[in-house]
């Protein structure tokens, strides 16, 4: 079979068959009375073999040693090749990522996204002051992508850049409320701490609503950091966890204030003495917690918890005895 008819039949083309000649890879067995290159079946069988390798990614040179050397073993090759690849496709989702940002900010010229892209970068430093830099310049005319400004403060691990990238957060839209929820159901504990206290600081509806659905969390971190500042948004759904915590000696302080902050009608404060007095009354409940449910009461304001301060100042526990009479004793000065 002639080269023309061999390279219409393989769909490799007459100038690529030349190659694999030059290179070694496919010898024509014979040649016509006129001196053109003839194919064999077994050279056309090889062509077919040199392609199937080329589509796994084998260069030319590892194809050639891959069919002609006896003692050549595929699976160091493969498992190169599964390396590359999985490096490659990296690449490309990073890339991917990238464009999609730039995308997102709507960029109106070059300068734009030039800008963007330069912001990412900075992003991404290992310096924490460019990566401070980058979330403060937010309220540039060309804003940070909400997605990196997530991605970014979900692994950032100082304090001062977290801070200034929650506050680009909270001025970057209406996506990073979901964005942030996303992260409450990580398997790393560090970054459903670093989503719930971003999403706390969050304004609007959407974000009250996650931190809601963050009291079930099974954490019992995000479930604190939710609590509070449910409690300070006047969300009652909270007061259980808040409970939880002064029991358990969690953020307590915090706890006992944001109940106080609950506590501004006259129902909702009696309810919240309530369960103060309730779980002061639980059989399983120990001394210190005890005392810290007592001192609790000291911010809720009512009859209901002006009795049980009284109940309490005749406590077998004298450290809650003494706390309810000192707690009576503020009360009756005001």
């Amino acid at each position: 079979m002639l080269i023309g008819e061999v390279a219409r039949r393989s769909g490799v083309s007459a100038r690529m068959l030349r190659h694999y000649e030059s290179l070694g890879l496919v010898r024509p067995s014979g040649r016509t009375g006129s001196g053109y290159r003839e194919y064999s079946g077994e050279d056309i069988q090889r062509i077919f073999h040199i392609e199937s390798l080329r589509s796994l990614g084998l260069s030319l040179r590892e194809i050639g040693r891959a069919l002609d050397d006896p003692g050549f073993t595929p699976s160091a090759l493969v498992d190169d090749l599964l390396r590359q690849t999985r490096e490659r496709i990296a690449a490309e989702t990073e890339l991917l990522t990238r464009l999609r940002r730039i995308d997102a900010a709507d960029p109106a010229g070059w300068q734009d996204v030039l800008q963007v892209v330069a912001l990412l970068q900075a992003l991404a430093s290992k310096s924490a002051d460019a990566r401070q830099r980058a979330a403060l310049s937010s309220a540039d005319e060309v804003p940070v992508p909400v997605e990196a400004l997530v991605e970014a403060v979900l692994s950032e691990t100082e304090p001062n850049v977290a801070g200034a990238l929650r506050w680009a957060l909270a001025r970057s839209g209406d996506r990073g409320p979901a964005l942030l929820a996303e992260g409450l159901g990580s398997p790393v504990a560090e970054v459903r701490e670093r989503a719930v206290r971003s999403l706390a600081k969050m304004p609007g509806g959407e974000a009250t609503a996650h931190l809601r659905d963050a009291l079930a969390n099974p954490d019992a971190v995000v479930r604190g950091y939710a609590a509070l500042e449910l409690g300070t948004r006047g969300v009652a759904d909270a007061v259980p966890t808040l409970l939880e915590m002064i029991v358990e000696g969690r953020n307590d302080t915090d706890a006992a204030d944001a109940l106080s902050v609950l506590a501004s009608d006259t129902v909702t404060a009696d309810q919240i003495a309530t369960g103060l007095v309730d779980r002061l009354a639980h059989d399983t409940t120990e001394g210190p917690a005890r005392r810290r449910l007592t001192q609790a009461l000291a911010g809720i304001p009512g009859t209901r918890a002006s009795r049980a301060l009284v109940e309490l100042s005749h406590d077998v526990d004298r450290a809650v005895a003494l706390t309810a009479a000192y707690l009576l004793r503020l009360r009756d000065a005001r």
